[in-house]
């Protein structure tokens, strides 16, 4: 299977994704950690800098990071791994005083068969298993089935950041990219905000010190894979907007609106979005 390998201190330039340049923690063993604070909601207030964060997984904390995340003043975090991701990268360090809801959700590249392909498979292989378009293709699909298969837990995130005081919370998957990425995106609708600015946020997980470090089994990372290799690999290691689109896609074609997709499909009534603009928007 792939490693994520530590994250590196980022240049201003690398950190230029809407924020102040520099403004962003320098975390170690923590990946594509960003608070979303900022995005502008339908009404015109915006979502509350310091309650809404999200990264990769956290099994590889330093002291320095736990630190870090300690200021945030955290309640919850969601971790949307599967047993096979948790026994690939270990549990999440323990954060004294947060509550850890651990909320499976299927794994986009999902199947250990599948995971040691990428890992340890060979040039044939991999070709079969991800080229002419195949690896897109995988991922797409995905997408809709997160939208389609997981409404039972969405709905429950939904509800427990619905109450107090389950905010402030950081989202998790692996990489923070899938689906970590699809679930803030749901909440991001059910506060308002438009699908441009959620699909700028999801598109920041491709910046170069946010991405997911592939490490293969013969312990080659980076430029060090045979280019072909990368080619193959890259639809399962980027994030890209035809993915995020097709969640979108697969809301409208199945609901009709987001609104009915909120209501019926996750239970989510309008006295809980209430709630949660009330908890996660500000007027400044």
């Amino acid at each position: 299977m792939t490693q994520q390998l530590p994250q590196t201190a980022s240049t201003d330039t690398e950190a230029g994704t809407g924020t102040a340049a520099g403004a962003e923690p320098v975390l170690t063993g923590v990946r594509n950690f960003r608070d979303v604070g900022g995005l502008r909601a339908a009404d015109g207030r915006r979502v509350r800098p310091g309650k809404l964060f999200r990264s990769g997984h956290l099994a590889h904390t330093t002291d320095e990071d736990a630190a870090f995340l300690a200021t945030l003043g955290l309640h919850t975090i969601f971790d949307f791994r599967n047993a096979d991701d948790i026994r690939m990268e270990g549990p999440d360090v323990d954060l004294p005083g947060v509550h850890n809801v651990n909320m499976p959700l299927s794994d986009p590249a999902h199947g250990a068969d599948f995971w040691h392909t990428v890992r340890d498979g060979d040039l044939d292989a991999l070709r079969a298993a991800l080229g002419d378009g195949k690896g897109a293709e995988r991922m797409t699909t995905a997408y809709r089935q997160l939208i389609l298969d997981r409404t039972a837990q969405h709905s429950r995130m939904l509800e427990l950041l619905a109450e107090e005081p389950a905010v402030p919370a950081l989202l998790h998957c692996a990489a923070g990219k899938d689906r970590a990425g699809t679930s803030m995106a749901i909440i991001l609708l059910a506060l308002g905000v438009e699908r441009a600015d959620i699909e700028a946020d999801y598109l920041e997980s491709n910046a170069a010190h946010r991405r997911y470090k592939v490490q293969r089994g013969d312990g080659a990372t980076g430029s060090a894979i045979d280019p072909e290799i990368m080619k193959l690999l890259s639809p399962l290691f980027e994030a890209r907007l035809e993915y995020l689109t097709a969640a979108f896609d697969t809301i409208d074609e199945r609901w009709g609106s987001v609104d009915r997709y909120l209501s019926e499909g996750l239970g989510c009534t309008e006295e809980r979005r209430a709630r949660l603009r009330e908890l996660l928007l500000t007027d400044a």
